[in-house]
């Protein structure tokens, strides 16, 4: 009966408000990622996430992007399994030694125009990993990165907004050639 008792005395538990001005956020950024990576490489963007040595925080957030609530895909947005296919690279946690040669390696074998945003604070700097002796340094020692996504771990929309960053970097620099 106590039971019964707490179902009817508890009162309906939602999302507060501010859910829906998220939602519309995360709807014009990734309409804008869309957008831009139609002009940069004339479809849709192709995502290609590695982790590097991560502690697995920032790959669920990176996972979260493909679930029913955010669903990316309806705006164009796609991970793919080969760097061969992808435009954007995400790449988590510090990285370790057995990881440098094949981040490296993921890196060449994704065509140009690409884009590398380091996801995390551990990508950015090491974060708590930093001066273990299975780190060889952050993605940043061994690839050119475009955007740091800061946080631990950062939220959906940061990564979002991270990506809008690199496509908005990637396309002054074309800007800047055209121009010269």
């Amino acid at each position: 009966m106590t039971l019964v008792k707490k179902i009817w005395t508890t009162p309906v538990v939602t999302e507060p408000q501010g859910v829906i001005i998220e939602d519309a956020q995360i709807e014009i950024i990734a309409r804008q990622i869309d957008e831009r990576a139609r002009k940069l490489f004339g479809r849709s963007l192709h995502i290609r996430e590695v982790d590097a040595g991560s502690c697995n925080g920032c790959e669920i957030e990176i996972v979260a992007l493909n679930n029913p609530y955010y669903d990316l895909e309806r705006f164009g947005l796609h991970f793919v399994a080969s760097p061969r296919h992808a435009d954007c690279l995400l790449v988590t946690g510090p990285v370790t030694r057995n990881m440098a040669d094949p981040l490296r390696r993921t890196y060449e074998a994704t065509p140009g125009p690409k884009l590398v945003v380091a996801v995390g604070d551990c990508a950015r700097d090491c974060g708590v990993f930093a001066g273990g002796y299975g780190v060889f340094g952050p993605v940043s020692a061994v690839v050119p990165v475009d955007v740091v996504v800061a946080g631990c771990p950062p939220t959906p929309p940061m990564i979002l907004s991270g990506i809008l960053a690199a496509l908005e970097k990637r396309e002054q620099r074309q800007v800047e050639i055209t121009q010269q």
